[in-house]
């Protein structure tokens, strides 16, 4: 089964990118999200949930600016150039996660006093409130287009050899993966041994 980018990205350097990539910031969200909804009942503006709140949701807005820069010097910028995406369940799966943490971090902005400074307590809630939503919504579509699997829209990937040793430099070493995919593309312009002859193991 061929993978995209995003499953990839989760797959490599295990358990550490899938704890960077979807643990951390998933506990974040859905700690702000969680106590969005106490305070959205109880209007209780003051004591431990209050303050988990709004570092939860400062916290989750920073993580997602390092995640965001990070995605797209390292893989949006590279696999566009290198002509690499894999469908567009692939580019949907990269692009709604990198949209999904756009409104994490304007709850960051917002809890910093650098945006909706004239709102009262109530408004700034219920943008909170909008924005967790909208995490969410942006969050499974990456989720479900990540786990797709884009030859059903015609993706012809490398074999299994060939994907084995490319699978932990694209994102681990994203500086190889362009000379990786040229090398590649020799080989399948004619530069193969005519008598079709494999790898010996």
């Amino acid at each position: 089964m061929n993978m995209t980018h995003y499953m990839e990205l989760l797959a490599v350097n295990q358990p550490w990118n899938l704890i960077i990539f979807m643990a951390i910031p998933i506990v974040l969200a859905e700690t702000l999200a969680i106590t969005e909804l106490y305070l959205l009942f109880t209007r209780k503006f003051d004591g431990a949930v209050y303050y988990l709140n709004r570092f939860s949701g400062i916290a989750v807005g920073i993580y997602f600016v390092g995640i965001i820069y990070y995605i797209v010097m390292n893989a949006i910028i590279p696999i566009t150039q290198a002509g690499e995406w894999r469908t567009v369940i692939d580019v949907i799966a990269v692009g709604t996660y990198v949209i999904a943490g756009l409104p994490l971090i304007w709850i960051a902005l917002q809890e910093f006093g650098l945006v909706n400074r004239a709102l009262d307590q109530m408004g700034k809630l219920k943008i909170h409130a909008i924005c967790v939503a909208l995490f969410l919504v942006f969050g499974h579509i990456a989720m479900i287009a990540g786990m797709l699997d884009p030859s059903i829209l015609g993706y012809k990937g490398a074999n299994a050899h060939q994907m084995g040793g490319n699978l932990d430099h694209e994102f681990c070493h994203p500086e190889e993966h362009e000379k990786m995919m040229k090398q590649h593309q020799k080989m399948m312009n004619g530069q193969m041994p005519k008598n079709n002859q494999g790898h010996n193991h």
